[in-house]
């Protein structure tokens, strides 16, 4: 006799499935499209700290938040992270928002998230998208200028964005 299907688990939102479980499709699809992972941040050699910037990744399309070029992002920044979830348990530069780190821990995902709120622009009305926050792209901004660019936004939820 076949096992009976346990209705509620089959039902669930992919979104509320352990990471481990979700095809390439699903994970791809787990971004809110906020672009705070396209900042550049700096490390302090000494402490290990990271210090996010207002300064984007050149291929941030800054009126979206969203990658110009994702398909073949690597072509043109070969550093650029393609995140997995073995690398996902590494990673400390990831904002507290990131559907990603939500769920790592086991956390549901906020209601303005457009997974759930069905609608992409409720992560710029929540304040988590970078649409509007950056100040230049990489090649605007001189290395040795990248510290008088850090902020601390990317760190933080947004007010508007708790619930």
């Amino acid at each position: 006799m076949p096992a009976k299907k346990n209705k509620k688990t089959s039902k669930i939102p992919f979104w509320e499935k352990p990471l481990k479980d979700l095809s390439r499709s699903e994970w791809e699809r787990l971004c809110d499209g906020c672009g705070r992972c396209c900042l550049i941040k700096l490390e302090d050699d000494d402490t290990g700290a990271i210090y996010p910037t207002s300064v984007c990744c050149q291929l941030l399309d800054q009126n979206t938040g969203l990658c110009g070029n994702y398909a073949t992002r690597r072509k043109y920044v070969p550093d650029c992270v393609r995140l997995t979830l073995k690398k996902l348990e590494n990673i400390r530069w990831l904002p507290p928002t990131c559907a990603y780190v939500l769920r790592y821990a086991d956390n549901p995902l906020p209601p303005w998230h457009p997974l759930i709120s069905g609608d992409p622009e409720s992560v710029f009305r929540a304040g988590v998208s970078v649409r509007g926050r950056i100040e230049a792209d990489e090649r605007e901004v001189d290395i040795d200028d990248l510290p008088d660019f850090i902020r601390l936004w990317p760190k933080r939820w947004p007010k508007k964005a708790r619930w």
